[in-house]
C-alpha cells in the first residue's frame, strides 16, 4: 500500500487504494460497451469481428495503462466512437479502401502524433487555448455525454421529422434507466461512496427481472488476433491518395482526445492555473496508444469521456486507469459476463456526470459576446453534431473571427489563428 501512494500519490490527490478502484470499476462499467460496439462496426468495413474484438480489449488495455503508470492520470483509452464510424463507413465503404490501407493511415496519423507530442507541439496548441473555450470544452462534453447516455437509455430516439423526439417510455429500458437515475441522484444527495457503480448494479439486477437480460455464462477462451495484427498497409496508405484521410484522423484525434483530457482533468480538479501539469505525458500515451492500435486491428484509440464517471466516483490517479486497464484484459477471457451489463444500466451515471459537468458554463465572461459566444457555440455543436472535434472547429473559428471583425486581433495568439486557418479548410475542402 505504501508503495502505491508513494508511485501514484494517492494521499497528495486525497484519495485511497479502494476509492481508486472503484473509480477505475465504474469507468470500465461506462466503456465496456465499446468491446462489443468495435467489432460490431468495423466488422461492416470487412474486418473479422472476432479479431477486432481482441484488437479492442488488448489496445484498450495498453492505452490505459500508459495513462495511468506514466502520465498518472485516472482517464481510460479505447478505439474511439466516431473515428470508428469514419474509418468503417467513409473510409473503407465509402471510398472504396482496403481496411489495411485504413489501418496504416490510422497508424501513420499515430506517428505524427508521437512526434508532435515529443516536441510539446500539441501541449503549445492545448495551453494556446483561450480562457472561455476552455471553460466550453467540459461543458460541451457533458452535453455531448447526455446524448449519448439519453439514447443508450431509450429516452432520446431518432424522427425524421425533428431529428430527436421522445422514446417509448412504456418500454423497460427507459423506465430502468429513469430508476437508476433517481437513485444515484438520492445516493449521491446522502453522501453514499459507490453511489454511481451501486446506480448501474441496481439496473443491471433488475433488468434480469424486467427487461429480459441473460446470463450467459462467466468464462470463454479469448479469439485469435491473428487475422488483424500487423496486417497494416502503410504503403497503400501512402500510395493510394490517403494523406488526406490521415490529415483527418489527425485533427479528429487531436481535438476529441484533447478536449477529452482538458475536460476530465478540470472535473477532476486537476487543473492547476487553467493547465494540466503532466499534459504532454498524457498526450504520449495516447498517441503511442493508436500506434499500438494500428498494430493490432483496429481503429484509432482516444482518451474516453465516459472517464468523467470514474472521476465523479472519486478517481483522482493513474491507479484508476490502471484498473480499468486489468479489467479490459480480464475481458478477454470473461466476455459472457461484460456483455450482462446493458447499455440502459451504464446510462444513468453518465447522465448523472452530464448534469455537473455543465457547472462549468457559469464560468465564463457573459457580458463579452466575443468570448461567451464561441464558448456556447462549442457547447452546442459537440452534441448536436455528435463530435467533439465539430465542437472544437466552430468554436476555434468562430473566436478567431469575431476578434478579427471587433479589432481585437491581439486578444488571439499565433496558435489560434493557426488552429482556425486549418479548421476552415478542412471545412471547407475536406468536408467532415
Amino acid at each position: 500500500m505504501n508503495f502505491l501512494d508513494n508511485y501514484f500519490k494517492l494521499s497528495a490527490n486525497g484519495t485511497t487504494v479502494r476509492t481508486e478502484l472503484l473509480a477505475g470499476l465504474t469507468t470500465f462499467l461506462t466503456m465496456a460497451y465499446i468491446i462489443f460496439v468495435n467489432p460490431s462496426i468495423l466488422g461492416d468495413a470487412g474486418m473479422p469481428k472476432d479479431s477486432v474484438f481482441v484488437a479492442t480489449c488488448v489496445a484498450a488495455a495498453i492505452g490505459t495503462l500508459i495513462m495511468g503508470l506514466y502520465a498518472n492520470y485516472p482517464i481510460g483509452l479505447a478505439p474511439g466512437m466516431g473515428l470508428n464510424a469514419y474509418f468503417a463507413y467513409a473510409v473503407v465503404k465509402g471510398m472504396g479502401f482496403p481496411w489495411q490501407a485504413a489501418l496504416g493511415a490510422v497508424f501513420i496519423s499515430g506517428c505524427l502524433f508521437v512526434i508532435v507530442s515529443l516536441f510539446k507541439i500539441r501541449e503549445l496548441i492545448v495551453n494556446s487555448i483561450p480562457h472561455s473555450l476552455r471553460t466550453a470544452i467540459p461543458a460541451g462534453i457533458g452535453l455531448f455525454l447526455a446524448i449519448i447516455s439519453l439514447k443508450n437509455a431509450g429516452i432520446v430516439a431518432a424522427s425524421p421529422a425533428t431529428f430527436v423526439t421522445m422514446g417509448d417510455l412504456h418500454q423497460p429500458a427507459p423506465v430502468l434507466a429513469i430508476i437508476g437515475f433517481l437513485v444515484i441522484v438520492a445516493l449521491d444527495k446522502m453522501k453514499v461512496r459507490g453511489a454511481l457503480l451501486i446506480g448501474i448494479l441496481v439496473v443491471t439486477v433488475l433488468s434480469f427481472v424486467f427487461g429480459g437480460n441473460h446470463f450467459s455464462g462467466v468464462f470463454s477462451a479469448p479469439p485469435s488476433v491473428a487475422p488483424t495484427l500487423f496486417q497494416l498497409d502503410i504503403k497503400g496508405a501512402l500510395s493510394m491518395g490517403l494523406l488526406n484521410v490521415v490529415l483527418v484522423f489527425f485533427l479528429v484525434e487531436l481535438f476529441d482526445a484533447t478536449g477529452t483530457l482538458m475536460g476530465v482533468a478540470q472535473r477532476a480538479g486537476l487543473m492547476k492555473n487553467g493547465k494540466m501539469e503532466r499534459l504532454n505525458k498524457a498526450l504520449l500515451a495516447d498517441s503511442g496508444a493508436i500506434v499500438a492500435g494500428s498494430f493490432l486491428g483496429t481503429s484509432s484509440t482516444t482518451a474516453y469521456i465516459e472517464s468523467a464517471a470514474g472521476v465523479q466516483a472519486g478517481g483522482r490517479t493513474g491507479l484508476t486507469a490502471v484498473a480499468i486497464a486489468v479489467l479490459f484484459l480480464l475481458c478477454l477471457f470473461i466476455a459472457p459476463l461484460a456483455g450482462v451489463v446493458p447499455a440502459y444500466a451504464t446510462a444513468p451515471a453518465l447522465f448523472f456526470v452530464a448534469c455537473l459537468m455543465l457547472r462549468e458554463l457559469a464560468d465564463i465572461d457573459w457580458n463579452d459576446t466575443t468570448e461567451c459566444v464561441p464558448a456556447v457555440i462549442t457547447a452546442l455543436i459537440m452534441p448536436f453534431t455528435y463530435s467533439i472535434a465539430n465542437g472544437l472547429a466552430l468554436g476555434f473559428i468562430s473566436y478567431a473571427g469575431l476578434k478579427l471583425l471587433t479589432g481585437r486581433v491581439k486578444d488571439v495568439s499565433v496558435v489560434i489563428w493557426i488552429i482556425a486557418a486549418i479548421f476552415l479548410f478542412k471545412l471547407i475542402y475536406l468536408g467532415e
